[in-house]
C-alpha cells in the first residue's frame, strides 16, 4: 500500500470533469484525488449483445476523460471486475481516506453502493455520495404530508415552486483541479479486452442550440423534423450536466423544462417504488390476461406490422439505437393495446436497443402507455396509429424514410384491424379491472 493518503472519485453516471458534484467535493477536500471507473462485470456479463452501442459510448467517454486528466498531470484508472473485487484491489494498493461518488437510484446500483459503502466503513474508509444526475432527488419534492407524489402535474408544480438558482448552479471543479492525484497512468482496457466489439452507430453531439430550444414546443412531436435535442444518452451517462441543461431550459423553453421534470419524476418514482421494475404500479393491472403471441411480437420488433408509423419507429430503433419520443408512445401503445402483449416485453426490447436507455424513464414511459403506471393515460385511451400519422407525419416523410416500400405490394397488410383491436383491448382490460367501459374516440 502506498503511504500517501488519497481520496477516490468513483465515476459511474457522471462521465465528465466539468460541473460534477462528487468530484468537486472530493477535490475541495484538499486530499489528492484518484479518478476511478469500474467496468462492472455483473452488468457487462448480463448484456447478450456484445456489440452493445452503450458500451462503445462509455468507452469513448472514458477515453476522452483520460485525455483531459493527462493534461492535468493525472489520469483515469479503469478496472474491469466486479465492484467488490475491484475495491479490494484498490484498498490493497492505495492508502484511501475517503470515496466520493454520485448517487444512482436504480435498485441494483443502490444495493451495490450499500454493500460497498458498508465494506469500506469496515476498512475505516469514509463514503460520501451526492446528487448529480437530477435537480431534485429522493425526498426533496414531497407532498405536504411527506408522502411521494404519484401524479406528475402536482409534482411538477411543487418542483417549480422549490426551484431556486442554488439548484442549477454549476460546481466549479476547475478551481481545485490541482488536487488530482499524479498517478502513473496505464492504458485503458480495450473494448475487446472487456469482451465487446465496437459499434458503428453515430452518437449525437453533447450540445444543443438556443434556436432549437426556442422552438422546441412546436417541433418536438414531428419525427420527420430535427426538432428534439437528442441529448438522452448524454444525460444517461452524465457526459453533460443536468444543471447546465436546466439553466438553458429556464432561459428558453418551459416545455423542454417539463421534459427534464418528467425525468426527475421517474427517478423519484423508481427510488420510492422499486417494485415498478417488474410489477405494474397499480397492482390491479397485473390481472390483465396478456395474449403474448410470440409471432406477433416478432413482427412488431422487426417493423412488419402493416402500420407504417409503427414500423418506421421500430426500424429506426433497430438501425440507429434511437426512436423519436412521439413514436415511442405510438409503438408502445400498439404493442400493449392493439396486440395485448405485456409491457415488460416491450420495455425489455427497448432496453436492449436504445442507446439512451434509462431504466426509470423507459419503465415509466412503458407503464404510461400500457395504462399500468403511476401517472398513466386512462386504459381506455388507445392511440389510433392512423390519426397519429395524420397529426404528426401527414406527408409521411418520416414513414418513407424508414419504410420505403410502404405504398407497394411488398408492404404487408395490417396484422390487426384498429377497431377490432380496440374493442378487444377494452374487453380484456375491463375484465381485469372489473369494469365495463364504452368509450368513443381515440
Amino acid at each position: 500500500m502506498a503511504s500517501t493518503k488519497i481520496c477516490i472519485h468513483w465515476f459511474r453516471r457522471d462521465l465528465r470533469l466539468d460541473d460534477n458534484a462528487a468530484l468537486y467535493h472530493a477535490l475541495k477536500s484538499g486530499q489528492r484525488v484518484l479518478p476511478v471507473f469500474i467496468f462492472d462485470s455483473h452488468i457487462l456479463n448480463s448484456l447478450e449483445d456484445k456489440t452493445d452501442a452503450r458500451v462503445s459510448f462509455i468507452h469513448d467517454a472514458l477515453a476522452a476523460l483520460h485525455d483531459e486528466l493527462l493534461l492535468l498531470g493525472s489520469g483515469l484508472l479503469v478496472l474491469h471486475d466486479t465492484p467488490e473485487a475491484a475495491w479490494q484491489k484498490l484498498v490493497k494498493e492505495y492508502n484511501i481516506e475517503a470515496v466520493y461518488t454520485n448517487r444512482d437510484y436504480e435498485p441494483y446500483a443502490r444495493q451495490r453502493d450499500q454493500q460497498i459503502a458498508t465494506w469500506l466503513h469496515e476498512q475505516g474508509i469514509a463514503w460520501h455520495d451526492y446528487k448529480d444526475q437530477v435537480i431534485f432527488d429522493r425526498n426533496e419534492v414531497l407532498k405536504d404530508n411527506g408522502a411521494p407524489y404519484t401524479v406528475f402535474t402536482p409534482y411538477s408544480k411543487k418542483w417549480k415552486a422549490a426551484l431556486t438558482p442554488f439548484y442549477t448552479k454549476a460546481y466549479p471543479v476547475a478551481a481545485y483541479r490541482q488536487h488530482f492525484y499524479p498517478y502513473k497512468t496505464t492504458p485503458l482496457p480495450t473494448l475487446e479486452e472487456i469482451g465487446f466489439v465496437r459499434t458503428d452507430l453515430p452518437y449525437p453531439p453533447a450540445t444543443v442550440s438556443a434556436s432549437l430550444l426556442d422552438i422546441y414546443h412546436t417541433t418536438r412531436d414531428f419525427p420527420a423534423l430535427a426538432g428534439t435535442t437528442r441529448l438522452g444518452v448524454h444525460l444517461r451517462f452524465g457526459t453533460i450536466s443536468i444543471r447546465w441543461l436546466a439553466r438553458l431550459a429556464l432561459q428558453h423553453n418551459e416545455t423542454f423544462l417539463n421534459e427534464l421534470i418528467w425525468r426527475d419524476f421517474y427517478q423519484m418514482i423508481l427510488f420510492h417504488f422499486p417494485k415498478v421494475v417488474q410489477q405494474a404500479f397499480k397492482p390491479e393491472y397485473d390481472n390483465i390476461r396478456w395474449r403474448n403471441n410470440e409471432a406477433e411480437f416478432e413482427k412488431w420488433c422487426t417493423g412488419q406490422t402493416g402500420y407504417p408509423i409503427v414500423d418506421a419507429g421500430m426500424r429506426e430503433l433497430n438501425a440507429t439505437g434511437y426512436m423519436h419520443n412521439r413514436v415511442r408512445m405510438i409503438v408502445a401503445s400498439f404493442l400493449t393495446k392493439h396486440l395485448l402483449i405485456d409491457w415488460r416485453w416491450g420495455e425489455a426490447y427497448f432496453a436492449s436497443k436504445l442507446l439512451d436507455y434509462d431504466l426509470s424513464a423507459n419503465n415509466g414511459g412503458w407503464q404510461w402507455a400500457a395504462g399500468t403506471g403511476c401517472d398513466a393515460a386512462p386504459y381506455f385511451r388507445i392511440f389510433n396509429p392512423y390519426l397519429q400519422t395524420q397529426k404528426f407525419d401527414d406527408e409521411q416523410a418520416y414513414i418513407r424514410r424508414w419504410v420505403p416500400e410502404v405504398n407497394s405490394f411488398d408492404y404487408p397488410p395490417p396484422m390487426v384491424q384498429h377497431e377490432a383491436a380496440r374493442k378487444r383491448c377494452l374487453e380484456v382490460y375491463g375484465q381485469a379491472l372489473g369494469k365495463i367501459t364504452k368509450v368513443k374516440g381515440e
